[in-house]
C-alpha cells in the first residue's frame, strides 16, 4: 500500500456553495434596508374620516348599510364594544 500525498485544503471562500449559502441572508438584509428606506421616504397619507363632496350625499342615503362596518372599525380602533341598543332587540319570552 502506498501512502498518497495529501493535497492542501483550499480556503473556504474558493468554494461556490459557500457563496450560495451566504447570498440568501445577505439579499434579505439588503431588501430589509430598502424597505425601511421606502417606508421613511414615503409615509402613508392620512385619510379623512368624514366623506366630502358628492360622496356625502350618496352615503347618507344608504348610511344604515355601513353601520356594521363603522362599528367594527370603531371596535378595532378603541377596543371597546358598542353600547347595546335595547329598542332594536326583541323582548325575550314573547
Amino acid at each position: 500500500m502506498t501512502n498518497h500525498s495529501q493535497q492542501p485544503s483550499r480556503p473556504w471562500w474558493t468554494f461556490g456553495h459557500v457563496w450560495l449559502l451566504i447570498a440568501g441572508p445577505a439579499i434579505v438584509v439588503v431588501a430589509g434596508f430598502f424597505t425601511y428606506y421606502l417606508a421613511v421616504r414615503t409615509p402613508d397619507p392620512v385619510l379623512p374620516t368624514q366623506p366630502s363632496g358628492a360622496a356625502a350625499g350618496a352615503q347618507s342615503a344608504n348610511g344604515i348599510s355601513q353601520a356594521p362596518a363603522v362599528q367594527a372599525r370603531n371596535h378595532a380602533a378603541t377596543g371597546t364594544l358598542p353600547a347595546a341598543d335595547s329598542a332594536s332587540k326583541p323582548a325575550q319570552g314573547q
